[in-house]
């Protein structure tokens, strides 16, 4: 059986960003990792996932979780370096 950090290491997103997409999806963590790879294979993908980090940020906000903004903040942060949004070309 696979560990979740067995998991984790197959994966090209770091914790943070499954927790992300689990948090988004109200998938359980492994699912969310799967999905991961699926959204890293195209720019839609990749634009999907940013939408969905900056979406928690956006919820947090709202409901007053200041210490979740800032760790989603980082995240996000970690998530533009790595996986930046494609570049629109005409």
């Amino acid at each position: 059986m696979l560990s979740m950090q067995d998991v984790l290491d197959y994966c090209d997103l770091d914790q943070g960003e499954i927790e992300a997409i689990a948090e988004h999806e109200h998938i359980p963590m492994t699912i969310a990792a799967e999905m991961s790879e699926a959204l890293l294979c195209t720019p839609e993908g990749v634009c999907r996932l940013h939408g969905m980090l900056i979406e928690n940020m956006q919820h947090a906000i709202d409901c007053g979780q200041n210490e979740h903004v800032q760790a989603l903040l980082q995240t996000y942060e970690h998530l533009q370096r790595t996986h930046p949004l494609p570049t629109v070309t005409a």
